[in-house]
């Protein structure tokens, strides 16, 4: 139950920061146009919290943190008399009114460039990308990369991290073409370039592993293994196994390292087995029964235990200094480089390169909220700034309801010298409705295949 609420909480929290930013930027530039806003509101259905300033604007939390609304005033939606009618939204210039309705993307954008801006002054770090094994018959092996060496760029892209060559990976899923590779032979500078053919790379698949599928395998410490978290009712918090107990043994076959637990784990759902663990330096013995888990309807053992991260040599920790002017300069690159991302990513999707259900929605955010939250306060701000460059990406599709669709409006109106008719803007709504509503029952149906 706690877990529940916790990530809950998690998803009010990070939905609230950057649904709070994108209305704020409605709210901001309809004040300095001189428009008179009725209402900001956080959420929908029934207010949990709701208060009236003194410049008569309600302030309000709805139940579900799944959007939010400015509602400004209108005389589409109510009668306006005498000085207000200046204050109307539809009656300002038509400039305004494109403004207004771009200020929600575009505080997104800003909310992103300010979070990769804080952290990339704070000092970037990740684990160097460095060859650990090559998969035969694999493309990796193909672009003639070997074990030990760090790949340094990818397209002609730096690559200092395993999450920017992640990054690089995913930029390609679905494409036709050569990918071309640096690589180099630590401490050795001197860089080596190789290239491969993609032929629709990945096309279709769900949830790829990049790296794994492209035939990489990372270099990593021996991993001891230590229980670093427990699965809540899984087959090991249920026998007592508690966090921080190391496994050495399992029915008196030795355990050194953490791929040869899950070896012996996976090929034995619903045995009953003796754990030899060491507890605070004492030797103690349990017993527990297997779980069995579901995959790709293949089914196999699970203990529900996840491990204790390795240390890891300083060596093979990257860590990228940058002054304020750099940092700001990469923080607008890296909020580009997404928004040019999502754009192609959609793209791809409507093509059918990349699998639709690969759409997320807010079970999915919730996750990834919580998990990113428990790694460390820099990928908790790197998701929420990914987050609000996704918003801000899709709230300008042409598409009537949201904002995008209200700029083509406006533009047209611009254009045409006269506003676009009441009954196709109601036809444009309806439909408009429709294709966000199945596009929300799709991402929350994709969430709830994947628990």
């Amino acid at each position: 139950m706690i877990t529940v609420l916790q990530t809950l909480g998690m998803l009010a929290l990070t939905l609230g920061i950057v649904v709070t930013v994108h209305e704020f930027g409605h709210f901001w530039v309809a004040r300095r146009c001189g428009v008179k806003v009725l209402k900001f509101s956080v959420g929908f259905g029934r207010a949990i919290w709701s208060r009236t300033a003194r410049d008569g604007v309600e302030y309000s939390i709805g139940m579900l943190p799944l959007g939010g609304y400015v509602k400004m005033l209108d005389e589409r939606e109510t009668p306006v008399e005498g000085a207000l009618k200046e204050q109307a939204f539809n009656n300002r210039p038509v400039s305004q009114r494109i403004a207004i309705a771009a200020a929600g993307p575009l505080a997104n954008f800003l909310l992103a460039i300010f979070i990769y801006f804080c952290l990339f002054w704070a000092g970037e770090r990740g684990l160097a990308p460095v060859i650990g094994a090559v998969t035969p018959g694999s493309l990796a092996e193909m672009a003639a990369l070997e074990a030990g060496q760090e790949i340094v760029a990818i397209d002609g892209v730096d690559t200092p991290t395993w999450q920017s060559v992640n990054f690089r990976l995913l930029e390609r899923l679905g494409d036709t073409g050569y990918l071309e590779l640096a690589a180099t032979y630590p401490p050795s500078e001197r860089i080596y370039n190789s290239s491969v053919y993609l032929n629709r790379w990945l096309v279709g698949e769900e949830e790829p592993q990049l790296i794994q599928a492209f035939g990489i395998a990372p270099i990593s410490p021996d991993i001891v293994p230590i229980v670093g978290s427990l699965l809540d009712d899984g087959a090991a918090q249920a026998a007592g196994v508690q966090v921080g107990d190391q496994i050495t043994a399992i029915d008196g076959q030795p355990i050194a390292l953490w791929d040869e637990l899950v070896d012996v784990i996976r090929d034995r759902p619903d045995e009953r087995l003796v754990l030899s663990l060491l507890r605070d330096g004492v030797p103690i013995e349990i017993n527990v029964v297997v779980g069995r888990a579901l995959s790709d309807g293949v089914s196999y053992g699970q203990l529900g235990i996840g491990v204790q991260p390795p240390a890891w040599p300083e060596d093979m920790i990257r860590t990228i200094d940058r002054g304020p002017v750099e940092a700001l300069g990469a923080a607008l690159a890296r909020t580009s480089e997404l928004i040019s991302f999502t754009l192609e990513s959609l793209r791809k999707m409507l093509e059918g390169l990349i699998s639709p259900k690969n759409l997320s929605g807010p079970i999915t955010i919730a996750k990834v909220a919580t998990a990113t939250a428990e790694s460390g306060f820099e990928s908790y701000f790197g998701f929420i700034a990914l987050l609000s460059v996704s918003l801000g990406v899709l709230n300008l599709l042409p598409i009537p309801i949201l904002d995008g669709g209200h700029i083509m409006y406006y533009v047209i109106e611009w254009v045409s010298g006269r506003p676009v008719s009441e009954r196709v803007q109601i036809i444009g709504y309806q439909i408009g409705l429709f294709l966000v509503s199945c596009l929300m029952v799709f991402a929350l149906y994709n969430d709830v295949a994947r628990l």
